[in-house]
C-alpha cells in the first residue's frame, strides 16, 4: 500500500464512521508481509481517530514478523485490539456494542422501531 492509498483509506474511514454511527472498526491485514513505520502510523492515526469518534479498531491476521516489526519500530499501538481473524475481531466490536447496550437495533443495518 502506497502513502496516498493509505492516507486516502484513513479520511473515507473517518467520514464512514461519522456517517455510520460506527461503533467499531476491523482492518484486516492478513495480506501484509512487512510494514513500515508509516503503515504502523497509519493504523495508530486511524485508531486515535476512531477512539475520539467513539469507534473501536480491531487489527486482525497480523503476523508475527509484522507484529515484531512494529514492536521494534516502536509503535505499540496503544488502544488497538488485535483478534487472530475476522470472525474473533467481530465477536470483540459485538461485545463493545452489547456492553454499550446498543445491541444490532442501535446500528446502521438494525431493525430499531
Amino acid at each position: 500500500m502506497h502513502d496516498h492509498l493509505a492516507n486516502v483509506l484513513e479520511e473515507d474511514l473517518t467520514k464512514m464512521i461519522v456517517a455510520t454511527a460506527a461503533k467499531g472498526v476491523l482492518i484486516d491485514i492478513s495480506a501484509l508481509e512487512v510494514v513500515d513505520s508509516f503503515i504502523g502510523r497509519m493504523l495508530d492515526n486511524i485508531a486515535g481517530v476512531s477512539r475520539v469518534l467513539d469507534a473501536e479498531t480491531v487489527v486482525v491476521g497480523m503476523r508475527p514478523a509484522v507484529a515484531i516489526t512494529l514492536v521494534e519500530l516502536g509503535l505499540s499501538l496503544s488502544g488497538v485490539k488485535t483478534a487472530l481473524n475476522v470472525d474473533r475481531g467481530m465477536a470483540l466490536i459485538q461485545r463493545r456494542i452489547d456492553a454499550d447496550g446498543l445491541g444490532w437495533e442501535g446500528t446502521l443495518g438494525g431493525d430499531a422501531e
